[in-house]
């Protein structure tokens, strides 16, 4: 495999030097870890943000006292969220996150969450990975809330009336009845998003988390040459994509058999 590399290269007219990619194999390793771990976080956080801000946008009441609270502290406030996070760029909500949003929460002299040394502290060590973590999952979260959304209107209404004449609640029809069966269908665009959720986490190497593509920036910093780190991240995001995309296969058909339409 080396040796075809090598002569496609020189047919470039490119020196490809293989030791620069050897000396920092454990950059790369730590780089992988740090996408992995990202990735599925913001994957199960965003799966959480958007199973609940789906069925927000889903919940209604006709009539009662609760009618407008429900449109204007529920519903509104989970449409302007899944609006601007599906609106805007990713790669403006890691900055808006990072210099704005957590400065805020997290300050030695006035944070709203955390101050004085343990805020520095959080800062220092943490301030990259929580910003990533933060803004990656809000993202998805809202792409997500699309996915249940849509997940839980094509299903039969006659089932989630048949559960509220048997006395269930609005959480309890969708929690028994409703998710389980609409889990089903989503799992093909939960994996896509998986998967795009993986390959956007490059982005947060903007703001310094050593990630793949911080580790490949740092390379190519230090040699000057930008073959073999981003064609070696290239691979190596190719590698992870198409395994993801085989679990997501796996799993839509052990658990899509029982779908019924």
């Amino acid at each position: 495999m080396a040796s075809f590399l090598d002569s496609f290269f020189s047919l470039l007219g490119v020196d490809f030097r293989w030791r620069i990619l050897v000396e920092y194999a454990p950059l790369f390793m730590d780089g992988i870890r740090m996408t992995l771990m990202v990735t599925v976080i913001g994957v199960v956080m965003g799966t959480v943000l958007g199973l609940m801000s789906g069925m927000a946008r889903l919940g209604e009441v006709k009539h009662g006292p609760w009618r407008y609270p429900v449109k204007y502290l529920i519903r509104l406030p989970a449409a302007a969220y899944v609006t601007f996070f599906r609106g805007t760029p990713l790669f403006v909500q890691i900055l808006l996150i990072h210099f704005a949003l957590m400065p805020v929460l997290i300050h030695p002299t006035d944070g709203l969450l955390f101050t004085g040394d343990t805020a520095r502290h959080i800062k220092q060590e943490y301030g990259a990975f929580l910003s990533g973590i933060v803004a990656l999952s809000l993202n998805a979260g809202a792409y997500i809330s699309e996915i249940f959304r849509a997940g839980i209107q094509s299903l039969d209404k006659g089932q989630t009336e048949a559960s509220r004449s048997l006395g269930l609640n609005y959480w309890q029809t969708m929690y028994h009845v409703v998710v389980p069966q609409a889990f089903r269908r989503m799992l093909p665009p939960l994996g896509n998003e998986a998967i795009m959720l993986l390959k956007d986490s490059s982005l947060i190497s903007a703001i310094g988390l050593a990630e793949l593509a911080y580790a490949a920036r740092t390379v190519a910093g230090a040699y000057s040459r930008y073959w073999e780190p981003y064609l070696a991240i290239s691979f190596i995001y190719l590698i992870m994509t198409l395994l993801m995309s085989a679990l997501v296969s796996h799993l839509e058909k052990r658990y899509g058999k029982g779908d019924s339409r």
